[in-house]
């Protein structure tokens, strides 16, 4: 993980002030692929800090700890590599399913995602990558999977428990 930060003079470990695990925080983030396309965000004064408790797994382990260490108002940029974020894609996350599973009412269409029920009674979200008049091809893979992921974070809010 690349963690790039301005004017950080204290390590985190000895400053109450910063953000530690059990803390609930607020946070505004613009994620950005390799190639700088945005694909996500929540930007203060435009959306909804996101909220979550450092520790609880609500986020993906290298935002979370990102955010960790952090203080009210600190702006980072990190670059997540896919084992810190959604994983490495899995080819055998991808299948060939019958046309004749789908109703004839449902729309095929790339890129399209849904959920669907698996064997266990689980739902997994897949999404449509082709298909033919007899097979539909499905991944199942998270969409963001194998991609390194940057995230600009501003703390904007430090709830601490203590």
């Amino acid at each position: 993980m690349t963690v790039l930060t301005a004017g950080c003079t204290q390590s985190a470990e000895n400053n109450t002030d910063s953000a530690r695990y059990g803390d609930t925080v607020e946070v505004y983030y613009t994620g950005t692929l390799d190639d700088g396309t945005v694909f996500d965000q929540s930007v203060k004064g435009n959306g909804t800090p996101l909220k979550f408790v450092l520790g609880k797994k609500q986020m993906i382990s290298g935002f979370e700890k990102a955010v960790v260490g952090m203080k009210e108002g600190e702006i980072k940029t990190v670059t997540l590599t896919p084992d810190e974020a959604y994983g490495e894609r899995d080819e055998n996350l991808t299948f060939i399913a019958g046309r004749d599973q789908f109703p004839e009412s449902f729309e095929l269409e790339k890129g399209k995602s849904f959920g669907m029920s698996g064997n266990d009674g689980s739902v997994y979200q897949v999404t449509i990558t082709d298909f033919n008049e007899s097979e539909v091809t499905l991944d199942a893979n998270h969409p963001l999977a194998g991609k390194n992921l940057t995230f600009e974070i501003t703390l904007d809010k430090l709830i601490s428990p203590r």
